[in-house]
């Protein structure tokens, strides 16, 4: 296997090595790859749902899923791309449940408009920062339909490649860039009204700084005699 300029030819080796290790019980092993990857599985679940102790938990049956499964890993592809299909089939499966399942693969671009999003405004761990530049690309990023939300979120935020974004959802390479241009026109779209919305609160003069101010110029006046 050829190593790419960041080094992912080394650290797809070391993962087959550890699946090895893993498939013979080696749990050492196994908690070695979760530790490496946690941070893109929790991605790719963020990309499809909110709520923390849902997101978690998904992480925690994807793991499981993946581990009594480990024989079905064929190395074709990284154990990363493998792990986090299963996650992204794991989180879909909840919007299933609620009657909110989108499927990443056979959705057509013109059913876009039609998929429903979640207003930012719900969501309190957001809000409370709402004057952060970085939350306020997570709530405009969380605004948008699913299947924009997840290529947005594995290309530009998890840095994947076309060809292992479209394995990981199952489309063809040509759907993600199509998708990616949609999605960061839309994102585009959702900070510069959000930055419009936050421009109307800069540079606000809180109620001790007005207090003050007046103190201090109502102490230098003249104040008429008694």
């Amino acid at each position: 296997m050829s190593t790419g300029p960041d080094g992912s030819g080394d650290l797809d080796q070391a993962d087959h090595a550890l699946v090895v290790r893993a498939r013979a019980g080696d749990l050492t092993a196994f908690e070695l790859l979760m530790r490496r990857h946690n941070q893109r599985v929790y991605r790719v679940v963020r990309s499809v749902l909110r709520d923390q102790a849902e997101i978690e938990d998904v992480i925690q049956q994807a793991y499981l899923q993946a581990f009594s499964h480990l024989e079905q890993f064929t190395g074709s592809a990284a154990w990363s791309t493998w792990v986090a299909r299963i996650a992204l089939h794991e989180a879909l499966a909840r919007l299933r449940q609620r009657g909110r399942f989108v499927s990443m693969a056979r959705v057509s671009e013109d059913d876009m408009e039609n998929i429903p999003s979640v207003s930012p405004a719900d969501d309190p761990e957001r809000a409370a920062a709402g004057h952060e530049m970085g939350r306020m690309v997570e709530q405009a990023v969380d605004g948008l339909p699913e299947i924009y939300r997840a290529v947005l979120i594995l290309r530009e935020v998890e840095g994947m490649s076309t060809t292992e974004t479209a394995a990981v959802l199952s489309v063809e390479p040509e759907v993600v860039k199509t998708r990616l241009h949609r999605a960061r026109a839309a994102l585009r779209g959702a900070i510069e009204r959000r930055l419009g919305e936050q421009m109307k609160t800069a540079y606000t003069f809180g109620n001790e700084r007005c207090d003050h101010v007046v103190a201090v110029v109502l102490a230098q006046l003249p104040h008429p005699a008694p």
